[in-house]
């Protein structure tokens, strides 16, 4: 009787926000709809991972081992087909300094912040990329793809090119910061144009700009081969979670994660506005920056 009452309760609640916000409760059950559809795939290859994983029938170092194929092999060819193919405007320049505008200012805030709360240097680093980095691969691309479509993830690929390098030289730059040392420039550079993720890029940005078109009994394994790796990506991601040191780092994790989805996405927005940009593409540079 009590959860009866209390569940009409919220709901009242619910009704009485919306009618004072103006928003149609049609307009909040759709978009929770979209997000849901967008969702679930996720969670239920997440959860496939753990069951399996359950089971017995894989261990942790097959997990690992897949995750460095998946990692050098698989990621270079989704960062291939998402540019492969695109127009030169799939994307708008505003976009592209939107993320890396957004990128910097969001670790400059982490870096004047973590400090205050987190007394241990080798600990202030690792919070600080976790507040700023995102999954773009695993999480962001194919998120944008469901929800936008073709044509938007050609747009989102684009800004790997910029995400990536940037992401690898600050997080270069943020760890050498906390342990007192200089980054060298070398091997900086050496790990940016090695990346996967950079290289698939860049092939894929070069056969569009020359116009070079792949045999179609080769273009359609290839973007198989695509589609196979987010699922199998989410598998062994299932596979690998740990919650044994949750509730030692819970303070820590919650203060990151509504760093993560409510301040960073206001900065985000807040930057659009100064930007001028509104709609669909704006939506994407969020989904890239923040999951």
């Amino acid at each position: 009787t009590y959860s009866y009452h209390a569940i009409i309760d919220m709901w009242k609640q619910f009704r009485k926000f919306a009618e004072m916000t103006g928003i149609s409760c049609k307009i909040l059950v759709d978009g929770f709809s979209i997000a849901a559809k967008a969702v679930i795939p996720f969670v239920v290859y997440i959860g496939f991972g753990m069951g399996v994983r359950r089971t017995g029938l894989v261990d942790e170092p097959f997990l690992r081992k897949l995750n460095s194929v998946i990692f050098y092999c698989f990621y270079p060819i989704v960062s291939f087909c998402n540019i492969y193919g695109a127009g030169g405007d799939g994307i708008r320049l505003q976009f592209l300094a939107l993320v890396a505008a957004s990128v910097l200012v969001c670790i400059g805030l982490c870096m004047l912040a973590v400090p205050r709360f987190i007394k241990a240097p080798a600990q202030q680093g690792v919070v600080v990329q976790a507040l700023y980095r995102s999954n773009i691969l695993l999480f962001a691309l194919p998120l944008v793809q469901s929800l936008f479509g073709e044509y938007a993830s050609a747009a989102a690929g684009v800004m790997v090119t910029i995400v990536v390098p940037l992401y690898n030289v600050m997080a270069v730059i943020v760890l050498e910061y906390y342990r007192g040392c200089r980054p060298k420039l070398v091997p900086l550079l050496k790990k940016i144009f090695t990346n996967p993720l950079i290289l698939g890029a860049l092939a894929g940005g070069a056969f569009t700009m020359l116009g070079v078109r792949i045999p179609s009994v080769l273009e359609a394994p290839i973007h198989q081969l695509s589609a196979l790796t987010t699922p199998l990506a989410l598998f062994v991601l299932g596979g690998t979670l740990q919650f044994s040191s949750i509730r030692e780092h819970l303070s820590c994790l919650t203060a990151t994660l509504v760093c993560k989805l409510l301040v960073f996405p206001a900065v985000t927005l807040w930057l659009s506005g100064l930007l001028g940009l509104r709609g669909g593409g704006r939506n994407q540079s969020l989904l890239i920056l923040l999951l």
